[in-house]
């Protein structure tokens, strides 16, 4: 039973407003004069309209979750099917079930926090209106690529996001942005190629192109072989999005480059789009392709976690090329590759691990992305070295409740039971341990033993970078140049007497500014939550999986 009872034809209006109000947003915010809310200046206005619309855009999605009939999460609710290309019978073909719920929700209520942080922190660019209209555009990419049900809308939603997200990192970011930003686009285009291929293969083999249908026939209408190739073909498209090591290496540098939000979106939305496509189209699609190729993607997901942990405790200790921002992309890295191991074993406990992954993660790394780049605004960097090295610099000392956050924040993303990050860990690894039948469960026993020394890893570089920032570490001052020096020094009052003397008092930073809390708080009461009652998402996924494993039959 709902715990609203909403009628049919207000949820089919509530998802269409959901994945076509920020596409109007952006039209709109381009024009002279944006709709909405006044402000004392034209950059202020705009601000103020995508902060509107994409807050209308969450209470939609919340009012969407209240509505949803949770006692029947396998159904596809809110559905629309409407003929758009008679000829390649293309229909916009809209619903949602408890898979796509939790990630529409995280997406506009990702978004919405970001527009909210850029009204007040608005990343150095060209144009208010141009950045208000691309982050509108991307939201509604991502929320049409978790809502759509046809395999051709599906790869163009898939495909909306790339534009926005490329000039976002290019135009408002900083470093290396021009080549960061070439890397992105380049290495998910070409991805994306092949996996329109293979959507095509699959819906001209099959003679529809519709996800429900196709789930429901569970591969019986496709061979073997053609099975095989569609998997991989959509799969490494898919992979790379994720991203899957070794077709990881763009990410980063994406990171690295991109806007404080940018950063945000980018962890916290896009990446779940390549694991959300394995599970909604591969696994129900082409179950005897992803049954051959499951070994392969256990084996790279694995080295995935080993390699981000190792490559993150490499910058963690040693400082070379010492990032925060590229630090937290590496852990990305390892933190999908859980997803794709659940993903892997092809269990419904795997695969509800991989989704309850997903959501931890985008909550999670999307809180440490706004923490670094507040790190980075009051310190003028996010160099490890700087941020460890200079005497006083420990945030514990100097902004005590965010530097609190950011190790509340890094013991979520090491798995600490208790927060969102441990229950998806755990169940991909329970997955593993006994994986579908026809899958070698010595092989994915073996997986499951090194995902779990990951942890260990994990858990390793988040507690150095917790000593090293929150807490301080004085390096040598012949490892930090003068220019790595002068934040520090520009804070706080200056030593006096002797060369080197330390300061009598710990120079003192902002602590987390109101909006700050607003935009970071719902986050962390998210982690908590999710990891207190994990039935809450469980409880939506579980039903939807077991269903979509079994071909669309209750």
């Amino acid at each position: 039973m709902t715990v609203i009872d909403i009628s049919a034809s207000v949820m089919q209006f509530l998802l269409a407003f959901v994945v076509v109000a920020p596409l109007l947003g952006a039209a709109a915010a381009l024009l002279p004069a944006p709709p909405g809310l006044k402000g004392k200046s034209p950059d202020q206005a705009v601000l103020r309209h995508g902060v509107t619309v994409t807050g209308a855009v969450l209470i939609a999605a919340i009012v969407l979750a209240v509505g949803f009939d949770h006692d029947h999460p396998a159904t596809m609710q809110a559905t629309t099917d409407i003929s758009w290309i008679p000829a390649l019978d293309v229909r916009i073909h809209l619903g949602i079930d408890g898979i796509s719920l939790p990630l529409l929700v995280l997406t506009a209520l990702l978004t919405f926090l970001c527009a909210l942080y850029s009204y007040f922190k608005l990343p150095a660019g060209p144009s208010p209106k141009a950045f208000v209209a691309l982050v509108l555009v991307l939201e509604s990419g991502t929320l049409a690529t978790f809502a759509v049900l046809d395999l051709l809308l599906f790869f163009l939603a898939f495909e909306m996001v790339l534009i926005p997200m490329y000039f976002l990192i290019a135009r408002w970011g900083d470093g290396q942005r021009q080549a960061a930003a070439w890397k992105f686009i380049l290495y998910t285009l070409l991805g994306s190629v092949v996996m329109l291929l293979g959507l095509l293969l699959i819906g001209l083999k099959s003679g529809t192109f519709d996800m429900v249908a196709l789930a429901t026939d569970n591969g019986r209408g496709l061979t073997t072989s053609v099975q095989v190739i569609a998997v991989l073909a959509v799969g490494l498209g898919l992979a790379v999005k994720t991203p899957m090591w070794p077709l990881h290496s763009w990410l980063p540098d994406a990171h690295t480059a991109a806007p404080t939000v940018g950063s945000v979106l980018l962890a916290g939305v896009l990446l779940k789009m390549g694991t959300y496509g394995f599970v909604r189209i591969l696994l129900p699609i082409a179950p005897d392709g992803m049954r051959t190729f499951a070994p392969y993607l256990a084996a790279f997901a694995v080295v995935g976690i080993v390699y981000g942990s190792l490559a993150c405790l490499a910058l963690a200790r040693t400082g070379a090329k010492g990032d925060l921002k590229r630090l937290i992309a590496y852990s990305s890295v390892g933190h999908m590759g859980f997803v794709l191991l659940g993903i892997a074993t092809m269990t419904p406990t795997g695969v509800n691990g991989a989704l309850f992954a997903n959501i931890a993660h985008g909550l999670i790394t999307g809180l440490l992305f706004f923490l670094v780049g507040a790190i980075k605004d009051r310190y003028g960097t996010a160099d490890l070295d700087t941020l460890a090295g200079a005497t006083g610099a420990a945030l514990y000392g100097r902004a005590p409740r965010l530097g609190a956050l950011l190790a509340f924040a890094a013991v979520a993303s090491l798995g600490l039971p208790g927060l969102a990050g441990f229950w998806g860990e755990m169940l991909t690894l329970f997955g593993a341990y006994s994986p579908a039948e026809g899958l070698s469960r010595p092989a994915f026993r073996t997986f499951m033993a090194i995902g779990a020394f990951g942890t260990l890893l994990t858990a390793a570089y988040m507690l150095i970078v917790v000593r090293r920032v929150c807490m301080g570490e004085h390096t040598p001052h012949s490892r930090l140049s003068p220019d790595d020096r002068a934040p520090q020094a520009a804070d706080g009052p200056q030593p006096s007497g002797a060369a080197g003397a330390r300061p009598a008092t710990t120079p003192q930073l902002a602590d987390i500014r109101t909006y700050e809390a607003v935009a970071w708080t719902p986050l962390a009461a998210l982690t908590v939550l999710a990891g207190l009652w994990p039935a809450v998402l469980l409880g939506l996924t579980d039903p939807a999986v077991q269903q979509l494993l079994a071909g669309g039959k209750s």
